[in-house]
């Protein structure tokens, strides 16, 4: 399924408790700016998208990634630096942290592994060094 994920997909409001990044009249809607993907093509398949989301300058509904997911998207294009800072500025409650935190060591072992691990490590400290612990590492 084709959905909007990313900085886009963080600027658009969903069913989580987060916050997300709201800067929306900061960024072009065109299409050819706008992040699509398929989810079909993600490891994590249709987790973390909802459905019939208005965007601005666009008639219909859209899939749109959620927050937690649209984070894990831009880890999986290796866009970390644009990430520092998440925990705060994006997800905003340690409520889904367990879940996210599972989501994320799904990428273990993928391209940009080293640079996720390290910005996990800055964002939730002692949090990810505990969560590696208890998958034995």
């Amino acid at each position: 399924m084709k959905y909007i994920t990313g900085i886009h997909g963080l600027n658009i409001e969903n069913s989580k408790e987060t916050c997300g990044d709201w800067h929306c009249s900061a960024l072009y809607w065109d299409d050819d700016n706008i992040d699509f993907r398929e989810s079909n093509d993600s490891i994590f398949g249709d987790w973390g998208i909802e459905y019939n989301k208005h965007i601005p300058e666009h008639d219909g509904t859209y899939a749109v990634a959620d927050d937690l997911r649209s984070i894990l998207d831009l880890m999986v294009s290796g866009s970390t630096r644009y990430l520092i800072g998440f925990r705060d500025d994006f997800i905003c409650t340690d409520k889904y942290n367990d879940e996210f935190m599972e989501k994320v060591w799904m990428l273990k072992g993928t391209e940009h592994w080293k640079d996720i691990d390290e910005l996990m490590r800055r964002e939730f400290m002692q949090l990810w060094v505990d969560f590696h612990k208890k998958k034995g590492e």
